[in-house]
């Protein structure tokens, strides 16, 4: 498992993971894993048990973490927002966006460049990355198309959000003193 397992992609191997939920924690637990489930949400995907890395016992990391760029993490807030507005909805579970609306949800927080097309290589830079991390997934039957799945949740939680507002904070703090 070293990307998420969702039970809409691969209903076979998700009803064995379910079947075997205990025995597969067993086995990662020493090697210093989790298995996080969301039966609800339908994925599952290992992570990474945090230790105290001064008691010397520290097991290497084995789940690679990614630093993401400030687009990349506003894209990932904006999409966050999406789902949230969804589920307050209370309407159809998917989130889908065009591309042409996430290109107009990030336009507001990125700086006014000359040249539209630059802008728009960049923000389908972002998007890119955003789906190569898991977060979107292009619709087969329209490329332009995404959906935004809902593993999102999980990595972008209340924590995250509120040290994505102070370093928010902080950027237009400092975007006011250099005017």
């Amino acid at each position: 498992m070293k990307s998420v397992l969702y039970s809409d992609q691969r209903p076979n191997l998700w009803q064995d993971l379910m079947n075997l939920q205990a025995a597969v924690m067993d086995y990662v637990r020493p090697l210093g894993l989790e298995l996080v489930t969301d039966e609800s949400e339908g994925y599952a995907y290992l992570r990474q048990i945090v230790s105290d890395e001064e008691d010397g016992n520290a097991l290497p990391r084995l789940v690679h973490r990614r630093p993401l760029s400030y687009p990349v993490s506003l894209l990932c807030v904006l999409l966050r927002e999406k789902l949230v507005e969804a589920d307050a909805g209370g309407g159809d579970v998917r989130v889908v966006l065009s591309k042409e609306q996430i290109v107009e949800l990030m336009q507001t927080f990125l700086p006014l460049k000359s040249n539209e097309a630059k802008l728009m290589d960049r923000i389908e830079t972002y998007i890119n990355k955003v789906v190569e991390l898991g977060f979107l997934r292009k619709l087969k039957t329209d490329r332009a198309v995404y959906e935004v799945r809902r593993i999102l949740k999980a990595f972008v939680d209340a924590d995250w959000l509120a040290d994505m507002n102070d370093k928010l904070k902080v950027y237009r703090e400092y975007a006011i003193s250099q005017s």
